[in-house]
């Protein structure tokens, strides 16, 4: 493993130059104007997986925007892992928010940092798996166990057929677990390894009163006002402590365990370091946990929009006919989004007052995802980082989703093994993005030890 090190401490030059040159271009998936440029980055991989010496390479249609295969499987005795990641960023607009780089897709190093849209999602991240692979394969000719990497362009689109992509192509991507970048640290110092990811369901709902907008002065006091009701029917899907009032809701939810939570300690921020950054003066959950412990450990429900009636600028005394608002749930380990869909669907018409009806549509879900901590995939990531950083890295769960991964559980029955080396400061989605080159280096040697590390994984 030493002379694949000093490969790639002689390479850095080279490595920094090819990530320029990717993030370079604008593979912007959700901007169909710039479709050619997403599939110019989906080719940029292809070529450097066939340079690198991986075989059966090849730019594959999804039905969206191509996702890039290749596979490197003669370590018979090893188990085989899938490299998942994406080559796709989000739109860089405002543009005028950009202030360290005026040009998202003209890469500087800066103050430690490499600037630039999809730095840090993804395609920095990204590329210390692919660095790495290809380090074991030139100076040795081999890799320490059988890899298949599946690089797509669809992450940050938000639709396409990438997942339905995955689920037919079951073989092809058979696997014993999948290995990706794409999270961050909560700290410069301390690395991280997600074990955990929430899932959701996502919710419209219609309310209707009257059969047309009424004059508030000839019709007031007389009916319900649909705009009332929606206030009636949010104020009563979460009581006073923070939990969803909805009967079974939290039937599934897997309590949190003492060593999960003394986990989440070593890395928690100060509540009131939290307020400071946010602009508030109190955080607000579910009573009985800390505010790590809701967002990582616990199901939460949260109103994204509400529509009706009047808004415009001067007054309208109008009682509208009509509104609505769309909700999202966040769910936990064990929790199944179709059927916490189905339940919202049956018990929130009954939080509605008489003179309205409702409709609940259940738009879209998502399936949380749990990696059991005694995995040995999931220790040989924590290997490979602490080699790596010189430190362990703290096994944490996440708020947020990463959908594909709920994919590969279901089509797959493959873990995910999340190392990632980004910084919740990273402004990932956001102007400014960048990504600590230290990481960017060390991520990489993480990478030539992460993979020896699966190589000594034996399956059942």
């Amino acid at each position: 493993m030493r002379n694949v090190l000093e490969f790639v401490a002689g390479n850095q030059d080279r490595y920094l130059a090819q990530l320029f040159e990717i993030l370079r271009i604008q593979s912007v998936s959700a901007d169909p104007s710039r479709a050619g440029e997403v599939r110019r980055a989906g080719q940029w991989v292809a070529d450097f997986l066939a340079g690198a010496g991986f075989e059966h390479v090849a730019v594959m249609e999804t039905g969206g925007h191509p996702a890039v295969y290749g596979e490197w499987l003669h370590a018979p005795g090893t188990p085989t892992i899938l490299v998942y990641g994406h080559y796709d960023v989000q739109p860089e607009d405002p543009i005028d928010k950009w202030v360290i780089l005026k040009t998202p897709f003209e890469p500087e190093v800066k103050d430690g940092q490499i600037w630039g849209r999809g730095t840090s999602d993804d395609k920095a991240q990204c590329l210390t798996h692919l660095f790495a692979l290809e380090a074991w394969l030139k100076v040795h000719g081999r890799l320490p166990c059988n890899v298949k990497v599946f690089i797509e362009g669809e992450e940050e689109g938000g639709s396409g057929g990438t997942h339905d992509f995955v689920r037919a192509h079951k073989d092809l991507l058979a696997c014993d677990a999948v290995a990706l970048s794409d999270t961050s640290w909560f700290s410069p110092e301390q690395p991280t390894i997600v074990y955990s990811l929430r899932g959701i369901s996502y919710f419209q709902v219609d309310v209707k009163g009257p059969n047309r907008d009424l004059h508030s002065g000839v019709y007031g006091g007389m009916l319900r006002n649909p705009l009332n009701a929606i206030g009636l029917i949010i104020a009563g899907l979460q009581d006073a402590h923070g939990r969803v009032t909805i009967p079974g809701f939290y039937d599934d939810v897997v309590e949190l365990t003492d060593d999960e939570k003394a986990e989440f300690r070593k890395v928690s921020v100060p509540d009131a370091e939290r307020m400071k950054d946010l602009g508030v003066d109190a955080l607000w959950g579910e009573e009985g946990y800390t505010s790590l412990e809701r967002n990582w450990g616990r199901p939460s429900f949260d109103v994204h929009g509400i529509w009706g009636g009047f808004s415009g600028e001067g007054s309208k005394t109008v009682i509208a006919s009509e509104g609505g608002f769309k909700f999202s749930c966040r769910l936990v380990a064990a929790q199944d989004p179709d059927k916490i869909g189905a339940l919202l669907q049956k018990e929130l018409p009954k939080l509605a007052p008489p003179g309205v009806t409702v409709k609940v549509t259940y738009l879209h879900g998502g399936t949380p995802v749990m990696v059991p901590t005694d995995s040995a995939f999931l220790r040989a990531g924590q290997d490979a980082m602490e080699a790596a950083f010189g430190r362990r890295p703290v096994l944490v769960r996440e708020g947020a989703s990463i959908p594909i991964t709920a994919v590969f559980l279901e089509a797959l029955d493959a873990p995910s093994i999340m190392v990632g080396y980004g910084l919740d400061s990273d402004n990932i989605h956001g102007p400014d993005e960048h990504f600590p080159i230290r990481n960017f280096w060390k991520g990489i040697d993480a990478g030539v030890h992460l993979y020896e590390a699966f190589s000594r994984v034996r399956q059942a």
